[in-house]
């Protein structure tokens, strides 16, 4: 089961505007071909002229604009009406994603009987997110890893999700902000992969901003995470390395709740610079500045290493075809998978050339 968003345009008269607009206008904006997105959404030419001709109708102004020898090109109408709809898409598909798998595991039961289902609670990633596909019958929950670690805790979990700086001295400082969730308590980590973490911004910034420093420019419109995040935790830690206070970055208290749902606010023009994750920029076509490297962990109980489903995932971790699948997403790398460890590994440096 998938549960994925739509956004309905609808006028006084009732007329619909046909969600495969959206599918179109990304195809063109990639393209500059109306022939090629047609394909790509699945639709003959002419329905897709005709989509086109009902959208000029439906909002009073042209959604492209087609110029002979040039291509076809999304008009200010079409770029506004695709980066709204990508945002969108990135600000709910992770809380959307997790109620599929509850719901999926609820009626799995119910078809099949109890049976032991993997739980990991873990925030939201690009390579994460390959987990499901991979360990077969895992219950993913997006959440912050406060929130991840509290579950662990109360045993409302089997698996959280933590990402920590590769610099041990980064990384301790990182951890003391969880120590109270982790204290007293028989964990081991699994390592899983590295990410790289940075700065997000359209080409035309990049001659504004080569670092950090350079946020606090007059007029220099700055997207953050949310607050509980970890990669929110990350970026202020290196702000106060470089001896600044998020409170001079303009529009610092604006947030977004995943790396993709950043880069697409910055695609969209809404902001000059983010910052997330590598991936997330290469998704949109953007730049990026490298600023940190991560270990993304999952964290369980040592006695729970011996389940039967935990063993089954860290065993389909080192396959190649995963690892291969690791190997596509842009900034991210494998990072020992499967292999168990403790915090100490790698906040005394063991971790730092993994």
């Amino acid at each position: 089961m998938n549960i994925a968003p739509a956004w309905l345009f609808r006028s006084e008269d009732g007329d619909l505007l046909d969600p495969v607009t959206f599918t179109l206008l990304s195809g063109i904006h990639e393209t500059g071909k109306l022939t090629r997105a047609a394909q790509q959404a699945g639709i003959s030419y002419r329905h897709a002229w005709n989509l086109l001709t009902r959208g000029e109708q439906f909002f009073g102004m042209a959604m492209v604009v087609m110029r002979k020898g040039h291509g076809t090109h999304l008009s200010p109408l079409g770029e506004r009406l695709l980066w709204s709809e990508q945002r969108l898409r990135a600000r709910l598909e992770p809380q959307l994603d997790s109620m599929a798998s509850e719901l999926n595991n609820q009626i799995q039961q119910l078809l099949e009987g109890a049976h032991p289902v993997l739980r990991l609670h873990a925030s939201h990633g690009y390579a994460v997110a390959l987990l499901p596909e991979l360990a077969g019958e895992l219950d993913l929950r997006y959440c912050n890893p406060i929130e991840a670690l509290s579950a662990l805790k109360r045993g409302d979990c089997d698996l959280a999700s933590l990402h920590l700086p590769a610099d041990p001295t980064r990384a301790e400082r990182v951890l003391a902000t969880y120590r109270p969730l982790i204290h007293d308590q028989d964990l081991r980590i699994i390592r899983f992969v590295t990410r790289k973490q940075g700065l997000i911004l359209r080409a035309e910034t990049r001659e504004r901003v080569q670092g950090l420093a350079d946020l606090t420019q007059p007029g220099l419109r700055f997207i953050n995470r949310d607050e509980h995040s970890g990669t929110r935790l990350l970026f202020n830690l290196l702000l106060d390395e470089c001896g600044l206070d998020e409170i001079r970055l303009a529009h610092a208290t604006q947030e977004e709740f995943t790396h993709t749902a950043v880069a697409a606010y910055v695609a969209a023009g809404m902001a000059d610079v983010g910052f997330g994750v590598e991936a997330a920029a290469a998704q949109f076509g953007l730049d990026f500045i490298d600023l940190a490297h991560e270990h993304y962990l999952l964290v369980c109980h040592t006695a729970q290493l011996n389940q039967h489903n935990v063993c089954q995932l860290l065993d389909a971790m080192t396959t190649p075809e995963f690892l291969a699948s690791l190997e596509r997403l842009t900034g991210y790398e494998p990072d020992h998978c499967g292999t168990i460890g403790t915090f100490d590994d790698l906040t005394l440096g063991h971790g730092r050339d993994a």
